[in-house]
Formats: structure tokens, C-alpha cells, sequence
């Protein structure tokens, strides 16, 4: 994982200051452990869309990079048998084709899967966890920062693969080079990493 201290992270509780403090009531159902929430009435909008700065463009909202050691038989028909399975039992995703060697950051055999909205990521998540058998998988968001999406905002599922980040920070290195040359005069052109 990238240094998780070189981002800033805005206050969880943001556009929640200033409310009347939680009750501590506890449920009466099953062991007392779960506090009872206020009812709003209102779900929250991430059930709907995805929070920003998640892309909500074409490029899709996360990729799930699903891993294998192209070199071992086993693993190498597991993962071409799940991709199978992917493209049959969720067609509206975004699948791709199926690596079988390094391809950018990813070191080892791997396939792609997008997801667009909440409620596909709520339905083939869950379902990746059962059945993806033996293989890792990299669940992360697409921002317009790639280093800190498959570091920093990264989930896995198994075993990390170690990647190889330097694709990754040449592109942000090129990219901070460009934002500096558009930034006009007299403005600091700050981008949310520590100075």
C-alpha cells in the first residue's frame, strides 16, 4: 500500500456537524450488542450513486483485476472457466480478455471486470467472494488518481499480489508535471498531498 500518509482525508462526519449526540439504546433482538440508529427516512444517496470522487463516466466506477500464476495449470483453467461463468451469469458488465502474462502493474495472469453502478458492485462483489475460488482479486475505484485507486482505496480479496507501482507513478508523475505547467501564476496549484 501506498504511504497512507501522504493524503489528506476530509472528516468523516463532514456535512454531519452540530447534530443531537447518538442514543446508546441497544437492540432487544439477539444479543443486546447492536446500538439502535435514528431513523431518517431517507436512504443514503450512496445506494443510488457512487460517492466522489468515483468516476460515473463510460471508463466505469471500479475495476476488479482477478489474478492467477498464468504458469500453473490449475489456476490457469480455474480462472479461464470463472471468466466464462462472469460472462455468462452478468453479460451487462464490462469483461475483458483474459491475460496471460504482466500487463501495466499487474504482474501476473489476470482478466478485468467493470462495474458501473452501486447495485452491480452490491450483487458481484458478494458473489466474487464465493466463488472465486482459489484466485486473488484487487477490488479498486477508478478516481483521477491510479496510484492512490490501487494502493490506498485498494480492497483485496485472498492473497495481494504484490504490483509492480512504477507504471503507476510515472503516469502521476507525468500527470503532476502537466497540472504545474497549466497551474497561472500566483496560485499554489495544490493537489490534496502534503507539501
Amino acid at each position: 500500500m501506498d504511504d497512507p500518509s501522504a493524503y489528506e482525508y476530509p472528516s468523516p462526519l463532514e456535512g454531519y456537524e452540530n447534530l443531537p449526540p447518538l442514543p446508546n439504546e441497544r437492540e432487544n433482538s439477539g444479543q443486546g450488542k447492536a446500538y439502535v440508529n435514528p431513523q431518517t427516512g431517507v436512504l443514503s444517496k450512496a445506494y443510488e450513486e457512487f460517492v466522489d470522487p468515483i468516476t460515473k463516466s463510460s471508463r466505469g466506477a471500479f475495476d476488479i483485476h482477478i489474478y492467477f500464476p498464468q504458469s500453473n495449470k490449475y489456476y490457469n483453467k480455474f480462472a479461464r472457466a470463472l471468466w466464462e461463468r462472469i460472462r455468462r451469469e452478468f453479460p451487462e458488465l464490462r469483461i475483458y480478455h483474459v491475460w496471460d502474462e504482466p500487463l501495466g502493474p499487474h504482474p501476473i495472469g489476470m482478466f478485468e471486470v467493470n462495474l458501473f453502478t452501486p447495485a452491480q458492485f452490491g450483487a458481484f462483489v458478494p458473489w466474487l467472494v464465493i466463488n472465486r475460488g482459489p484466485l486473488s482479486a484487487l477490488v479498486h475505484p477508478n478516481t483521477d488518481d491510479e496510484l492512490r485507486d490501487h494502493t490506498q482505496r485498494a480492497t483485496w480479496m485472498g492473497e495481494k499480489v504484490p504490483l509492480d507501482l512504477m507504471p503507476l507513478r510515472r503516469l502521476a508523475e507525468a500527470r503532476e508535471k502537466e497540472r504545474v505547467a497549466t497551474v497561472p501564476a500566483g496560485t499554489n496549484g495544490s493537489n490534496g498531498l502534503h507539501p
